[in-house]
């Protein structure tokens, strides 16, 4: 018996491989999402900590004469 293309074991076979794909697609833009939102976590803290950081007042130098 020859099956001609199209059939339903084909099509239900087509429609696992595009669900696998989308829940491929899925993962990798929610990883994705995961990153940036670390990156930007990180430069708030770095932003943040630059700005708090207290700059050390400079203390004029003393000149002093030799005897």
């Amino acid at each position: 018996m020859i099956r001609r293309h199209g059939s339903r074991p084909t099509f239900a076979l087509w429609m696992l491989v595009a669900i696998a794909d989308a829940a491929l697609l899925v993962a990798a833009a929610g990883a994705l999402v995961v990153v940036v939102s670390a990156v930007i976590l990180a430069a708030g803290v770095a932003g943040v900590w630059t700005l708090q950081r207290r700059i050390a007042p400079q203390r004029e130098s003393v000149v002093r004469r030799r005897a």
